[in-house]
């Protein structure tokens, strides 16, 4: 197996340094604006929340190891994540369906109106940003992220880049 000196001394090092210096750049850019969006809902909610709230849009209720699980944090970030969401109802808790003893976490109705507004305004902050980019380009650039994405979650859980599935990381 190759080490990391064997792989980078076959790439370009100005390259990967542009890369290295790109990704920082976007970091702190997507910190300071937060991705959030355009109009009153701009950086209205946090990263945190928004991904607790679309992974429960997308894959429904579950308990909080699951949810942690899926999104590769611990269990008690999670229940930090999770308490304002309950206390200001975009998330509600209530017993699994099939085990009334357990406790899943649900997007509530309030949870669901609140991540449609704000993903519309983060879809026209993306549309505004990709201005003048075709259609390709803007799949060519999310297939991209997509996979550098899954690859750094995949370098964090210890596991090959070529092991995991390259569905949108969270």
């Amino acid at each position: 197996m190759p080490t990391s000196q064997d792989m980078t001394t076959d790439l370009d090092p100005g390259l990967l340094d542009a890369l290295q210096h790109q990704v920082a750049v976007f970091a702190r850019r997507a910190e300071q604006t937060r991705l959030g969006g355009v109009g009153q809902v701009r950086n209205s909610m946090d990263r945190a929340a928004y991904l607790l709230l679309n992974r429960l849009d997308q894959e429904g209720p579950m308990g909080v190891k699951a949810l942690a699980a899926g999104m590769g944090i611990d269990s008690s970030t999670v229940t930090r994540q999770v308490a304002p969401l309950v206390d200001t109802g975009l998330v509600k808790r209530t017993s699994h369906p099939e085990d009334g003893r357990a406790v899943v976490l649900q997007l509530s109705p309030r949870g669901q109106a609140r991540l449609e507004e704000v993903r519309s305004s983060r879809r026209e902050l993306m549309a505004q940003v990709t201005d003048g980019w075709t259609a390709e380009e803007r799949v060519s650039f999310c297939t991209l992220l997509t996979r550098f994405n899954t690859a750094l979650s995949a370098r964090q859980a210890g596991l090959p880049a070529a092991e995991t599935e390259t569905s949108p990381a969270s």
